[in-house]
């Protein structure tokens, strides 16, 4: 094996020991960057400046906004009004209150972008209702883990404004080609959960006079994804300006007009969000130096080698043999710093392959959002075992089940591109290399 080769696998086996050791993942990739940079030319100083510039990315400071209009709109009992109006469209089906889960997360997750925010609302609102009607506890930890996935998916996602920020992707292309894969999933959870989820209490389908009401009611908080997506999609202004006038719209309209009182609790939630964003910030620093030095090292290039040889070329099987690598790493890393440190390998990959940027994202995003149920780390899936009090271990075989309408999403998201890229085409087609015919109106797309 060469020098670098050597030096990569020393990289990796630090990271992965140190990680299982108990140390968080952020000094964990820094500590295992630094060892690595004393075998090389590269001067220690320069590697802390590289953690640095990878946080210092404008369109990054979209995410604090969007956290902070999730957590705004969960502590001030803002999203109380999109549970009602979710329990009146589906609450009378076979398992009410599994459908409630399923379509209030595809709600809130065109407010929110974070599955984080999404399980601590449904474990905190739904998952005591759930309990009383006799559901399982592991299918309700099952569920409202697999369900919180969607934040990542449908838009705004978080997941995408950190993917289209350290690829050069089309932020805006990302937000709309994951409305696809977003939609299969959530409609996979309500099948499943009409089919093979438990009975739970009927209850009478609401009549129109009940459901003009909880629209009403909704109104407000469910302009916030029109106004995100709007402006983005009408170039009136970037994803981080549409979070600043999101966070705008609910201190100035959505929380006077719904719940005036909370106005005084606002300063601890811009602190909290300021908390919870220093986490991933600090990864996003430290993958961006990890991912930084295997590719100094030469080892996407590598890897790029090798699943290019063995898919022959085929996109396809390109994509394919990328999303059962990013499945295995899914299961060890958070999706934030496996996005950054394989981001060089993506582009390699991408180019050569010639596949579209934002299929390929919108491929590695439902993959990596897979990743938030899959056991060992599994983000929500222990966040909501540890929320409803189930054992781990119970939840994860209650969403084994569930893989199968990931695979599902997947298996179409990479089969079907001009599915999946027909918003982006006709809503934004320059995020997808479409040009403005020379010879008459309209696109030319690829």
């Amino acid at each position: 094996m060469t020098t670098n080769g050597l030096l990569i696998v020393l990289m990796g086996f630090l990271f992965l020991f140190l990680g299982y050791m108990g140390v968080p993942v952020a000094f964990a990739l820094i500590a295992s960057v630094l060892v690595v940079t004393i075998f090389t030319p590269v001067s220690q100083a320069s590697m802390i400046a590289q953690i640095f510039n990878g946080m210092d990315v404008e369109a990054l400071l979209a995410v604090p906004f969007f956290l902070l209009v999730g957590d705004l709109m969960t502590s001030a009992n803002v999203t109380l009004r999109m549970i009602k109006l979710s329990q009146t469209m589906v609450g009378h089906f076979r398992g009410g209150l599994a459908q409630v889960v399923t379509l209030f997360s595809m709600f809130f997750a065109g407010i929110s972008g974070s599955s984080a925010a999404d399980v601590a609302v449904l474990t905190r609102t739904l998952a005591p209702e759930m309990k009383r009607e006799g559901y399982d506890r592991a299918f309700t930890a099952a569920l409202i883990a697999s369900a919180a996935t969607m934040a990542n998916l449908i838009p705004p996602s978080i997941m995408a404004v950190v993917y289209g920020a350290t690829g050069n992707v089309s932020i805006g292309g990302l937000f709309l080609g994951g409305v696809v894969p977003g939609l299969l999933v959530g409609i996979g959870l309500m099948i499943y959960s009409h089919f093979f989820g438990p009975v739970g209490v009927k209850r009478k389908r609401a009549d129109f006079g009940e459901f003009s009401t909880a629209v009403k009611e909704a109104a407000v908080p469910l302009m916030i994804p029109i106004i995100i997506m709007g402006g983005i999609l009408t170039g009136q202004f970037t994803p981080t300006e549409a979070g600043i006038i999101a966070v705008a719209y609910i201190v100035f309209v959505a929380i006077p007009l719904l719940n005036f009182r909370h106005l005084r609790l606002m300063p601890r939630d811009m602190a909290m969000t300021g908390l919870l964003y220093s986490i991933p910030l600090i990864t996003i620093g430290a993958a961006s130096a990890f991912g930084w030095m295997l590719a100094y090292l030469r080892g996407p290039a590598v890897v790029s080698d090798w699943i290019a040889n063995a898919a022959g070329g085929n996109p396809f099987m390109i994509m394919l043999l990328l999303t059962l690598l990013f499945i295995i790493v899914g299961d060890f890393i958070d999706a934030v710093p496996a996005i950054i440190i394989f981001m060089p390998l993506i582009i390699d990959l991408t180019k050569n392959a010639d596949i579209n940027p934002v299929h390929m994202g919108v491929v590695i995003i439902t993959t990596l959002a897979f990743g938030l149920i899959t056991p060992p780390y599994g983000l929500c899936l222990l966040m909501a075992s540890k929320f409803v009090g189930i054992k781990f271990s119970k939840a994860m075989l209650a969403s084994l089940p569930i893989y199968i309408v990931f695979f599902v999403a997947i298996t179409f998201t990479i089969f079907f591109p001009d599915v999946v890229l027909w918003l982006p085409k006709h809503l934004l087609p320059a995020s997808v290399g479409c040009f403005p015919n020379p010879n008459g109106s309209g696109y030319i797309c690829p």
